[in-house]
């Protein structure tokens, strides 16, 4: 499991969610063959996260990418890029729709909610491209605004933190990480 997964699944935890990590759904050969992945292994979501009381189910894809450029609007709205498979719950309706679909008919096989939950995608992001006049931040963000996802950007990811700051103390890298910094007034320290 990747440092970042931990993170962002435990500030879910601290919001009410239940969280599952890796959470693989088992397509059949028939949805397989319908997303054109016929011999494709098990479908896998970075993080499941479950709130009971809003009965919201979040597919959390992570990508990190601290050192590099980071992630684009380009590559999550499917505009021109060259890696189209980066992305592939974003850009792919059908996928999309098989993969909830089964996800959802998976869960509830097992028991582990009430009631048909809401789904919602989310993309959890640790650096954002600059892009042309730094607007390739505001661009994803009102993209995924525009379905209905959810991005958790380094500024949520610090705003959680913040609030899990002021929590007891849990032996949790969110909660250790979260004292640390806020512990030593973040705003002073140099970033």
């Amino acid at each position: 499991m990747e440092a970042f997964e931990k993170l962002i699944g435990g500030l879910l935890e601290h919001e009410g969610y239940w969280v599952r990590y890796g959470f693989k759904v088992e397509l059949t050969k028939y949805e397989k063959q319908s997303i054109k992945r016929p011999t494709s292994p098990r479908w896998e979501i970075d993080i499941l996260a479950y709130k009971p009381a809003a009965n919201e189910l979040l597919v959390v894809e992570c990508k990190s990418y601290f050192d590099s450029s980071g992630v684009s609007y380009s590559a999550v709205s499917s505009l021109k890029h060259g890696r189209p498979n980066r992305y592939k719950l974003f850009n792919d309706r059908h996928l999309r729709s098989v993969v909830f679909k089964r996800l959802k008919e998976q869960l509830e096989g097992a028991g582990l909610y009430k009631k048909t939950p809401s789904i919602v995608l989310c993309l959890a992001a640790g650096r954002i491209v600059e892009g042309v006049k730094g607007k390739d931040h505001k661009r994803l963000q009102t993209f995924l605004e525009s379905k209905r996802w959810r991005l958790f950007d380094s500024k949520w990811v610090c705003s959680a933190l913040k609030k899990v700051s002021l929590s007891g103390y849990e032996d949790d890298v969110a909660v250790v990480v979260a004292k640390l910094l806020f512990r030593q007034k973040i705003d002073k320290l140099p970033l």
